[in-house]
């Protein structure tokens, strides 16, 4: 039933835009109707699809209403929450007993409130004494993390704000289809050629995205790491660099310099298959104007080399002077809800809250502090998300799983089904019965966004809340709650409030400080304000004092974020993908969404009017493709990689290279994609390589 008979302003549950959106009671108060909210600067009141129908999956007739635990016949079958919450303590208590706390794992998701994100990695370092935590954001823009840090010194989406976007004098697009994944921020390109700037989009697929572009280039899957070498070679060739940037506000860039001029333009073409006077094209556009921005999503990012990808492309910013500027930068477009906080406050392998690494002394010594542990008892870093999964059934024997469902999302995604069911013990929560629920020993229903209260922070760093507007049925229990009762059954009884405000106070007090400091930052900040940008220290006296940062919109105006406060730039070169095509798998494979699915699809495949926009997966191929080998539009096509088979009906069109397959990765069964990409992991970001691999395709 709803709260109240009011409207409720809150945001979206899903991508990194975080649109805001006004929810209002129906008539009897047990659902919600969804309504535009133009006030708030992100979107502006515009919602795609899967925003406008979110209140769908607030069903009872879709998600879970009781907790699940399964028989000695094998079946999941209602059980109360004690006996369910008793099953899960023993679980895990029983594994760590049995074979030491790394024994236990946890896999969290991006899509969890900072609220929720932080006590999910307190909970693992402290009441199971585990280093096995990850979460699915490892497989959302990790790599991009790893280069702004390496370059800046600090990781934050976007270094501006979206609004900076129209403003600039040219972007430049690389793996990015915001008309599919984040249709409402599209107007902000559109809104940047209106004003009479240039749009430069890199994609293997003429997308809806492409097909505003003033140019698109169309590389090999796997090449953009020498197309972005390609462009710094011109751009330093044509006398296009910003020198006197370059030596008031960067180190290295004798080396990185060097290394671009061994990929030169000839060599480019033939490795990326894009003509050289495009590639000059495309240096023209870009250096013309006073300001230019380079903006990356999965494309670059989900590769083997994606952390040297995407500082490829910094240092192309970099070079010409477009980084540490108004309405100049590189940015990453974050994909997942909480994709950025997530990773900020713990859940990650290697991190503490306020994005503290593990592995720091006086880290390790603040975040204990303030949980009231010895810091010796925190234990290091562990393994990411799919080296965790991989181990399963072997060193990790058992495991808590919230708001994730690898069975579909994963890399090499039956080999992890198989370490998923070779486990000794499984607990998932969720909010639906998803495919990697269906296979747990205990299925614990939660909340969803509409039914509580917590922040995210959306993909330029602006931390916002999320306001309960339904009370959720009857047997349904927050994350939250989850934490505190489990915690409380492993003899830790305090330390895991239930409350979302004060788990952010905490949160505040952990960050302070740190790289993503959120003390200055508070909830009553957050809905006065719109949002609150970090870094966002408080002052002398707390987060009222007006000494204290008002939010940081746009970072690197000053300083970067390393040590002497210049940018670094990092020498890379070209390599392969780890698989390239042979004469066993000649072709390419790439993947991505549709406009009316959402990630694996566990909660955007239980609303009617999703599926019928998008009711299932499919293989994307070249007319020249389908009539070498046979294929005819929507008949099945098998494509098959050294990993296994999936099949799908063919669509036929010329928007893709002749090349190249693509396929959306939300569905499982004989068609999910993710049966068939490689995880062959970037050495830095542990990032897998969704994005390309070698395959054959057949009509099945």
């Amino acid at each position: 039933m709803h709260t109240s008979d009011a409207a409720t302003d809150t945001h979206c549950p899903y991508c990194a835009l975080q649109c805001g959106m006004r929810l209002r009671p129906e008539p009897g108060g047990a659902t919600v109707v969804v309504e535009e909210r133009t006030d708030f600067p992100v979107n502006r009141g515009a919602l795609c699809g899967k925003g406008r129908t979110a209140p769908a999956v607030l069903s009872s007739r879709v998600r879970l209403t009781e907790p699940l635990v399964r028989t000695h016949a094998g079946r999941l079958e209602p059980a109360t929450w004690e006996e369910a919450l008793d099953a899960v303590a023993e679980g895990l208590a029983r594994t760590g007993r049995a074979h030491g706390p790394d024994a236990v794992g946890v896999f969290g998701g991006g899509g969890l409130t900072n609220e929720k994100a932080y006590a999910l990695g307190k909970f693992a370092r402290v009441a199971l004494r585990t280093s096995q935590i990850d979460y699915n954001g490892r497989f959302c823009m990790s790599s991009a993390a790893a280069a702004h840090q390496r370059a800046f010194g600090l990781d934050r989406g976007l270094p501006f704000p979206l609004a900076d976007v129209p403003r600039t004098g040219c972007v430049i697009l690389v793996g990015s289809n915001l008309a599919e994944t984040m249709p409402p921020a599209l107007r902000y390109l559109t809104e940047l050629k209106a004003n009479g700037g240039t749009l430069i989009v890199i994609d293997p697929r003429r997308t809806r995205t492409a097909e505003q572009a003033d140019l698109h280039l169309a590389p090999r899957p796997g090449t953009d790491l020498a197309l972005a070498l390609g462009l710094l070679h011109l751009i330093v060739a044509e006398g296009r660099t910003d020198e006197e940037f370059i030596a008031a506000r960067t180190t290295g860039w004798q080396e990185a310099r060097a290394a671009a001029m061994a990929h030169w333009p000839e060599l480019v073409e033939r490795i990326t298959g894009i003509p050289v006077p495009r590639l000059r094209e495309a240096v023209a556009m870009f250096c013309a104007p006073e300001s230019a921005m380079v903006l990356t999503a999965r494309g670059p990012e989900q590769q083997s080399k994606g952390t040297d990808t995407v500082g490829a492309w910094i240092n192309l910013c970099l070079a010409t002077g477009r980084a540490g500027r108004p309405l100049s930068g590189y940015g990453c477009l974050t994909g997942q809800g909480n994709g950025q906080g997530g990773r900020e406050h713990g859940q990650k392998a290697d991190q503490l809250p306020g994005y503290r690494k593990l592995t720091d002394p006086a880290a390790r010594a603040h975040v204990a502090g303030v949980w009231g542990v010895d810091p010796d008892s925190l234990p290091g870093p562990g393994r990411s998300a799919y080296e965790l999964l991989d181990a399963l059934g072997t060193d990790v024997k058992a495991l808590l799983l919230m708001g994730s469902n690898p069975v579909v999302s994963a890399p090499r995604a039956a080999h992890v089904e198989d370490r998923i069911r070779s486990l000794d013990f499984l607990a998932v929560a969720d909010v639906v019965l998803s495919e990697t629920a269906a296979l747990a020993d205990v299925v614990l229903p939660v909340t969803q966004w509409a039914e509580e209260t917590g922040t995210t922070t959306n993909l330029e760093g602006r931390v916002l809340l999320r306001r309960r507007a339904l009370t959720p049925p009857p047997g349904v229990r927050s994350d939250l709650d989850v934490l505190h009762g489990l915690a409380a059954r492993l003899g830790v009884e305090k330390g895991f409030p239930t409350e979302p405000e004060e788990v952010f106070e905490e949160l505040r007090r952990a960050s302070a400080g740190g790289p993503a400091d959120y003390s200055g930052i508070t909830y009553a900040r957050i809905e006065a304000e719109q949002g609150v940008f970090w870094p966002c220290p408080a002052g002398p006296e707390g987060p009222a004092d007006p000494e204290g940062s008002p939010g940081t919109e746009r970072l690197f105006l000053d300083r970067f974020a390393t040590d002497d406060g210049r940018a670094r730039f990092v020498p890379v070169s070209h390599r392969d993908a780890a698989e390239v095509p042979d004469a066993d798998y000649p072709l390419l494979l790439t993947t991505g969404r549709v406009v009316a699915q959402y990630q694996s699809g566990a909660q955007t495949r239980r609303v009617d009017e999703l599926n019928a926009a998008a009711p299932g997966p499919f293989v994307e191929l070249h007319p020249r493709l389908a009539a070498r080998i046979g294929a005819v539009d929507g008949s099945p096509l098998a494509v098959t990689s050294r990993r296994g088979r999936a099949v799908a009906p063919a669509r036929i069109t010329d928007t893709i290279r002749a090349d190249t397959v693509f396929m959306p990765f939300h569905w499982p069964g004989e068609g999910r994609a993710n049966t068939l990409t490689n995880p062959a992991l970037d050495p830095t970001s542990r990032m897998p390589e969704f994005k390309v691999c070698a395959v054959r395709v057949e009509p099945a």
